[in-house]
Formats: C-alpha cells, structure tokens, sequence
C-alpha cells in the first residue's frame, strides 16, 4: 500500500508540474471538461458506490482535508464530503498509532539477573519451594512477589519441591564428600604368572590414596586385618569418616563390614553392574594401571609392594589434580611464578621413581 501511495504522490506532483504553463482560461476549460465527465459517470453508475483503494483513500485525504467543509460541498465529488473528513482522521490516527504506541498493559517482566537468581536457588536447594526461595530473596534485600518466583519456576518446568527434594546418588557424593572414602581390589599378574589382588582405599574429598596391602589370597582373615588398619590409620590422622563404598565382591567378608560399623563408618553397596556408583576409584584404578602396572614388569609380590608404594607417594605427595585445584592430596598447589625474570630463566629439575617410570619435576632451588 504504501508504495502504491508513493506511486501516486508522485504521479500528481508531475500532472502539477504540468499545470504551471497552463494559462487561467485553459485551466478553467480542464475543469469544466472533468467536471461533465463526472456526470456522466455518475449517471451510468446509478445508485452504485465506487469504491476506493485505501491507497487511493490516504491520497484524496491528504489533498482535500485542508479545504473548508462549505468548499467541499460545492466540490463535485464521487464520496460525500464527510467521508473524506472520516479518511483523514483514520489517517491521522494511523500516524498517531505508529509514532506513539501505547504502554503494554500489566507489571514490568522480572529483570534476567533476578530471574537467573531465583533458577540458581532452586538449582542449588532441591527442597526450596517457591515460599522459601521468596524468604531468601527477602534477606538479600530483593522485592519481588511470591506468585512471580511461583510463575517463573512453573514456566522453566520446574517441580514442586516435594517432587524433586528426594535425593540422587550424585547428590549424595556431593555433600558427603568429606565423610566418604571408597575402596576396590585391582588384579594383576606378574611375570611368573601369579595373580596379585591389590586393596587400596581413596578419600573423596581430598583424592588420597591409601594401598591397604597386595596378596595372592585375599581370604577373609587378609581383609579383615585390612580392614583394621584401615581404622587406625584413620584414628592417627584424625580423620572423620562416616561411609564407605564399595562394591559386592564376594571377597569382602561379613567381617570387614562390623569392623568399619565399629569405628562409626557405614558401608555403602553400589549397584549391581554399575561402576559409575564408585567412579572415583574407578578413575584412579585406571590410573594406576596406565601409570604403573601397565608399564611395569613386576617380579613378585614383593616387588608389587615397592612399586605400589612409590607410586601412592608420587600420587599423595606430587601428582596433581583436577578435582582439588591441581593439588597434590597432601600438598597445596604452589604459587604462580609472577617474576618475569624468573620466568625467563627458568631451572626445572626432574627426579626418577622406579627406575624412570614415573617423572617428578620441581623448580630449582
């Protein structure tokens, strides 16, 4: 349409053009000639209405509003004169509309930060409702209405918090981290064919390691004696632990069980099947295996014990980690080199355990 109005605009600016050369008496003939023509299509038209393209509408509007309403009537017009008046104020509206839109009626929507707030609190406290989610918003100085907090958790699909507050197995790992240690048996065969089950025992929490010992019998009473002191190297260093996972290999007795129930610590059974239950120490028996046993050839058993020992105090003391910062479990992450000149001269030294197979690097002294 509106190019269409465009169209005509310019179109008549050119017949005015046309106009300017025209003497009075010819432009008086001009309108005299289209005004018979105006009768004579009104007499074949009847009681017919001729209809108009909103176009063509805009145009005649904006042409003839600014003539007198008395001029008007004199004019010979196929629309009545008030229609015209009634297409230049629907003109006039249309402009007023588009320059000016009114407000959206209601409340302002929730600013993002907010909204994004009120998603994490749900996220990180699966037992809030919409109410306790307000109340903490009310302590951090926030105002904002319970129904919204209640609206925006009903459009992200987020339940009701008696639906979603049981909690998951990774939940658990979470918040228990610091209470939970987990242990596992690793094969491996040494080079005269005998087969060694190694027992080791990892803290969630800080990632340390501990190699409970390394037999070729693991029988009820090797376990046990495990088992006991598993306990009392944990009274030595303090340590407060209240579960431990495990699998359910038939070679960890009724026995060993009590004894850890003694000492206050639950034994937790992961499902059948279902290694990701105990993935932390899945994760470092797959280590231990890339590390170590796959690249070493172990004589015996004895020799087993060495090795074993040399790496938990490489992993404990020097191997870095993901989980606790890049930290070794029992050694904090050293502070970033900020001297350029240090940086620009830098002196590592490297140190050999078992013979090459595992590499320790350390800044000079």
């Amino acid at each position: 349409m509106l190019l269409r109005l465009a169209y005509l605009a310019v179109t008549n600016a050119f017949s005015a053009l046309r106009l300017l050369p025209m003497s009075d008496r010819e432009k008086d003939v001009e309108i005299l000639m289209l005004r018979h023509q105006l009768l004579v299509l009104e007499r074949q038209l009847g009681g017919d209405r001729v209809k108009f393209a909103p176009e063509e509408r805009m145009f005649l509007a904006a042409l003839l509003a600014p003539l007198p309403r008395a001029v008007l009537r004199r004019m010979q017009l196929l629309v009545r004169p008030d229609s015209v008046l009634r297409w230049h104020r629907d003109l006039m509206k249309e402009r007023h509309a588009a320059t000016c839109r009114p407000k959206k009626p209601g409340r302002p929507p929730t600013v993002r930060s907010i909204r994004a707030l009120i998603l994490r609190l749900v996220r990180e406290n699966q037992s809030w409702g919409y109410r306790r989610v307000h109340g903490e918003l009310a302590t951090l100085g926030i105002k904002i209405a319970a129904s919204t907090v209640w609206e925006i958790l009903k459009a992200e699909g987020i339940d009701p918090a008696p639906e979603r507050a049981a909690t998951t197995w990774a939940d658990f790992l979470r918040s228990q981290a610091d209470a939970l240690l987990a242990c596992d048996f690793i094969e491996t065969v040494t080079l005269t064919g005998q087969r060694q089950y190694i027992l080791a025992v990892i803290e969630h929490a800080t990632r340390r390691i501990r190699i409970l010992g390394a037999t070729a019998h693991p029988t009820a009473s090797w376990v046990t004696q495990a088992a006991r002191n598993l306990v009392m190297d944990l009274g030595d260093v303090g340590a407060m632990v209240t579960y431990l996972i495990r699998d359910r290999d038939a070679k960890f007795p009724r026995l060993f069980d009590e004894i850890l129930a003694d000492a206050g610590i639950e034994v937790v059974l992961s499902g059948v099947q279902v290694p990701r239950m105990n993935s932390i120490m899945e994760r470092w028996v797959q280590t231990c295996r890339h590390e170590l046993l796959n690249r070493t050839l172990i004589w015996n058993q004895r020799h087993l014990l060495h090795a074993l020992r040399e790496f938990e105090g490489h992993h404990n003391e020097h191997r870095p980690h993901q989980a606790i910062g890049q930290a070794a479990p029992l050694r904090l992450a050293p502070d970033p080199i900020t001297d350029p000149e240090r940086i620009a001269h830098l002196d590592i030294r490297r140190t050999d355990r078992l013979g090459g197979v595992i590499h320790q690097y350390r800044n000079a002294a």
